[in-house]
């Protein structure tokens, strides 16, 4: 007998001893449908569908292939947006940290370091002198651009601590030139005259050119900081 797939129209050859006489299910080898198969005998007795029903058929299951089609297509285009965002996010999170600030919490939860000013110190180098009898800290040290692209160079603040952490001065200075091309140094110098006896640590942070102010606030330097080894007692004191 002849076997037609009803999905897409391929015709085999099959003998009649294969169907059996209760019938069986076969699958095209073309587009893998599957359907049922009459034996001959019962085949013959059953009437042909009409042609427009067969058509109907036809459609409906092009529908479906399409459906079915337009389905993993979206969930492949969905997978690979999300892909693509998320590596976007890791390679250039500093960018995004620069735009929203409020992204770097995030990132350190996820263990990523982030540096939103595209720089890191170098060089530093504190000093204790005195100007008669007041006592003098002078920090000065280098910002190197470890970014990709240039930046502007941000403000610098100096903290000096005591021995709890409480913070008992501040300086603010600027990193000189105004923008620095990739790998390139600036410079800065800060000077915390008069520098309180009990100071025990330094720490310094950049802030954004914006945020240095006339005189040095109170409260505490922001979460870029770096922190210098720690100051004896007996060498400011």
């Amino acid at each position: 007998m002849i076997l037609t797939c009803p999905s897409c129209s391929t015709h085999y050859f099959a003998d009649d001893s294969t169907i059996g006489e209760s019938g069986r299910t076969v699958k095209c080898a073309a587009c893998g449908h599957s359907w049922f198969v009459q034996p001959s005998s019962l085949a013959e007795d059953k009437p042909a569908a009409p042609a427009h029903e067969v058509y109907r058929e036809k459609l409906r299951e092009q529908r479906r292939e399409r459906s079915r089609f337009a389905a993993v297509f979206s969930w492949v285009l969905i997978g690979g947006i999300f892909a693509a965002g998320t590596f976007a996010a890791f390679m250039f999170r500093n960018d995004v940290v620069k735009v929203w600030p409020q992204s770097a919490a995030a990132y350190r939860l996820a263990g990523l370091e982030v540096n939103r000013f595209g720089l890191d110190f170098a060089d530093i180098e504190r000093a204790r002198t005195f100007n008669d009898t007041i006592p003098v800290v002078t920090v000065t040290g280098r910002a190197i651009n470890v970014a990709r692209t240039t930046v502007e160079t941000p403000g610098v603040r100096v903290d000096l601590r005591d021995e709890k952490g409480k913070v008992v001065a501040s300086r603010f200075a600027f990193v000189t030139p105004g923008s620095l091309e990739p790998g390139a140094a600036g410079q800065f110098g800060v000077v915390v005259e008069p520098a309180p006896v009990e100071s025990f640590e330094i720490v310094v942070s950049f802030v954004d050119r914006s945020a240095v102010p006339n005189e040095p606030p109170a409260e505490d330097p922001p979460a870029e900081e770096t922190a210098l080894p720690e100051i004896p007692a007996e060498d400011l004191n």
